[in-house]
């Protein structure tokens, strides 16, 4: 089956520092890709490329197999518009309520009867767990709400791909948890997700496919298992939280292992 995105030697240099270098990598459709790295590695310049905001210096990217990296601006929108993108500060609108929220990706498209954003907006509403919010503004929402709520306005343009850039960072341990099953259910309707995070435990938690990147180049991509059983110094120095974690959470996992 072919890759829904696969970055081939990508190199990409801003004001004079080289953030990649010759990186590739390949997503599966309908699969829970985790680039994990510490932070400053380049981790959230890959998502801005595949969303199109940077253009890379060298490789191509191929994204629903199409080359983005020579495609028309009128190609690069159609693309864009199947990708849903979470961002870490979650990027809502204080003024806005919930369901404004929610709609806003959908009321930019005039073309949207009124009956089928109020229908839709219901929809991934009830999904991420916010029915009964509509009303409420985000300054009334939890840290963890606020996150699923940026996640309910990502799905309401059906996208076949969403990037989430650090999603649990600064929230508690049960509404983390939420997040990543909400990741989880996407899985089940198809949807191919991309996670950055610098938080192993959240990626071991969730990912297929684990993508480490360092000082801009990937020194390791494949299943959990492989990855962590890799011969690697930086890899280990990394994982090591995993294995000395107290109260038993590392010798769990490193059961499952």
């Amino acid at each position: 089956m072919q890759p829904i995105i696969s970055l081939h030697d990508v190199s990409l240099t801003l004001t004079g520092r080289q953030i990649l270098q010759d990186v590739s990598m390949e997503i599966e459709q309908g699969s829970i890709s985790v680039i994990l790295g510490p932070s400053g590695v380049g981790k959230s310049t890959i998502l801005k490329i595949i969303l199109g905001l940077l253009k890379v210096d060298s490789g191509k990217v191929v994204i629903s197999g199409k080359d983005m990296t020579s495609s028309s601006e009128e190609d690069d929108l159609t693309i864009r518009r199947k990708i849903g993108m979470v961002f870490q500060g979650n990027a809502l609108f204080d003024s806005l309520t919930v369901a404004e929220n929610a709609a806003y990706f959908l009321l930019e498209n005039e073309e949207t009867e009124s009956e089928k954003i109020d229908r839709k907006v219901k929809e991934v509403l009830s999904f991420v767990n916010l029915s009964g919010t509509e009303d409420l503004y985000p300054e009334q929402l939890s840290g963890g709400m606020k996150k699923r709520l940026a996640i309910a306005r990502a799905l309401t343009v059906n996208p076949d791909i969403i990037l989430f850039d650090e999603p649990t960072t600064g929230l508690d341990p049960i509404n983390s948890k939420a997040v990543l099953q909400l990741i989880q259910n996407l899985k089940s309707i198809g949807t191919t997700s991309v996670i950055v995070t610098h938080i192993v435990n959240d990626a071991l938690a969730i990912g297929d496919k684990l993508i480490v990147l360092h000082e801009g180049t990937i020194v390791a991509a494949g299943g959990i298992k492989d990855v962590m059983h890799l011969d690697n110094p930086f890899i280990k120095e990394f994982l090591y939280e995993i294995f000395e974690s107290p109260a038993g959470i590392g010798q769990e996992r490193k059961n499952k292992l």
